[in-house]
């Protein structure tokens, strides 16, 4: 690895779409025109800084699937078929998934608000009243926050109901992380191949990428209980019943570890493993996928919560590194 004395991207012009904060240990380039999502997450390593999480190319920095990391709010995952049930009532959502699917909530294709920014961190804030067209039937407000101090990277994401009636809500994120860990603008080798420790004792059985049931066994193929490599297997299941007091674990080659830390809320972990590319997703979230049908069917632990009118439920997971 080539060691860098300056900053990545020190001497590029910043796209006028990025929001770019700083710390010792971190750089994080946010797109709040992109619905607040992360176009790049760096860290140093040693005195080389490197691409922690995958960048996104220039000409996708209006496209929140190409991004290093977006949020899915007010729901996480996929919606089968865009139906939408609670409390004996059906609402009909837009397609917005491949697979026929309302997938990874609707503020990714809107523009946040700037509310406050400091160099090391940033409070983005949406509100569905003022927009046109928002594929979710009850009025609700949103904020994000991304913060760094030294060698950790905060976010905190909050969701509160602006209408008069309750409804289900869930959040949650979805960070790229990279198998092979290379300094900006360097193409990422497809041989890495990390360790990854998730302390979850359960997972869903899914069909077409949704939970039909309560959660159980975990599937070999995600059972990342013991630290493994991460595999070339594909994978994409979610894990819950999380230990607390342990982390979810990154171990890099190149001497780096990651720790992600998340709140009670964040009930669930997404580990998603596609096949032949040069990242993987490790993403906490609150609810299940397509938890709103199974917590419309009585279905315990799905990790939706109702808000009552101008109830707010928020909160935090940080991503640690050393190395």
């Amino acid at each position: 690895m080539t060691a860098v004395s300056e900053r990545a991207g020190a001497h590029v012009e910043l796209d006028p779409r990025v929001l770019r904060l700083r710390s010792d240990g971190w750089e994080l380039d946010v797109l709040p025109g992109t619905g607040a999502s992360v176009a790049a997450g760096r860290v140093r390593l040693g005195d080389t800084w490197v691409d922690l999480l995958r960048p996104t190319p220039s000409q996708h920095l209006g496209s929140v699937e190409h991004c290093a990391s977006f949020a899915m709010v007010p729901w996480s995952n996929r919606i089968r078929d865009g139906v939408l049930r609670y409390g004996g009532r059906t609402w009909q959502l837009q397609h917005n998934g491949a697979d026929g699917t309302a997938i990874h909530g609707t503020t990714g294709w809107a523009t946040w608000d700037v509310v406050e920014r400091t160099e090391g961190a940033v409070t983005l804030a949406y509100d569905s009243t003022r927009l046109v067209g928002v594929n979710f039937p009850w009025r609700f407000a949103a904020e994000i926050t991304y913060a760094l101090s030294g060698n950790r990277l905060s976010v905190t994401t909050s969701v509160r109901n602006l209408g008069a009636e309750p409804f289900p809500a869930g959040f949650g994120h979805h960070p790229y992380f990279r198998r092979t860990l290379v300094p900006p603008g360097t193409l990422p080798s497809v041989h890495g191949d990390p360790v990854l420790h998730v302390p979850a004792a359960k997972g869903f059985p899914l069909e077409a990428g949704m939970a039909v049931g309560p959660a159980g066994e975990i599937p070999a193929r995600a059972d990342y209980r013991r630290p493994r490599p991460v595999g070339r297997a594909f994978v994409d299941d979610v894990l819950t019943d999380l230990a607390r007091d342990e982390p979810v674990r990154i171990t890099y080659d190149e001497g780096l570890v990651v720790e992600l830390r998340s709140d009670p809320v964040y009930a669930h972990v997404v580990v998603y493993v596609p096949r032949g590319r040069s990242f993987f997703a490790v993403e906490p979230v609150t609810n299940v996928n397509d938890g709103f049908t199974l917590h419309d069917a009585g279905v315990a632990g799905t990790g939706v919560v109702v808000l009552q009118p101008d109830e707010q439920v928020t909160g935090t997971f940080t991503v640690d590194t050393r190395g």
